[in-house]
């Protein structure tokens, strides 16, 4: 499996639109469940890149697709997501150190959020992609303006810590307070990272999952993750993720 070819992933076409578009020209689709892969070379890394769709089990089917049929090594995530912790603000960039499935609740034949039959509640990301995206996501911010001015212009931060995912978008205050009190360790919420990592987890393929907050998941969070999909959403992307595989840090198995 150790082909050194990297998978990336987006629920949405302006979350990788800037990737599609750098790679090579000689760059394959093949189309498998409905889905396009993009197989070829982004940035002079051997990659294959797809549109995952939104919600778990969309993003399962993709990830467990990368890895059998294209011999994915790597899986890397990336797209927007609601911000949850008090710390993390719209514009921030969040790499995940962990995911976990916060709508998961087999009780009382499991613990809540337990993955069944697994005896686990999260899925630790790679620690090495994970650095490397950290770093890189660190230049990228120390040299970003931020948000456009009358939208909080600040430069954004970065964090790392526990993303949590669930087949809900969130734009309800109270919903969101719930959450902050279950899981006070969350940073931000999204809908397929969580299901990505139990099937990288489950195939032994290392994975990282990079998220930049497109709204606080209140009850603006509608209006303010479609604005921020549409005009900045694919500048992180393609921001954090061309230095780093323009470097080669991902040309190795």
């Amino acid at each position: 499996m150790h082909t050194g070819r990297l998978a990336i992933l987006g629920a949405l076409h302006e979350e990788i639109a800037d990737l599609l578009a750098a790679m090579d020209p000689g760059a394959v689709i093949h189309r498998v469940a409905m889905r396009d892969f993009h197989v070829g070379t982004l940035w002079g890394t051997p990659c294959v890149i797809a549109l995952s769709r939104i919600g778990k089990v969309a993003a399962a089917a993709t990830a467990s697709i990368v890895i059998q049929e294209f011999q994915a090594s790597r899986v890397i995530f990336t797209g927007l997501a609601g911000g949850l912790h008090p710390d993390v603000a719209v514009g921030d960039v969040v790499v995940a150190s962990a995911l976990m499935q916060h709508d998961m609740d087999a009780r009382p034949l499991f613990p809540q959020h337990e993955i069944p039959l697994l005896g686990r509640e999260d899925f630790a990301a790679d620690p090495v992609l994970s650095a490397r995206l950290l770093d890189s996501a660190r230049q990228f911010a120390s040299g970003h303006a931020g948000l456009p001015a009358g939208q909080g212009a600040r430069r954004p931060k970065v964090h790392h810590g526990l993303i949590a995912t669930g087949d809900v978008f969130v734009n309800d205050n109270d919903y969101a307070h719930r959450l902050r009190q279950r899981l006070p360790e969350a940073l931000c919420l999204e809908m397929e990272g969580g299901a990505m990592a139990q099937v990288c987890y489950e195939f032994g393929v290392p994975f990282a999952v990079l998220r930049v907050i497109s709204d606080q998941a209140d009850h603006a969070a509608k209006t303010d993750f479609t604005d921020f999909l549409v005009n900045l959403a694919r500048v992180y992307t393609a921001g954090v993720l061309a230095p780093l595989l323009q470097s080669g840090a991902f040309r190795q198995a």
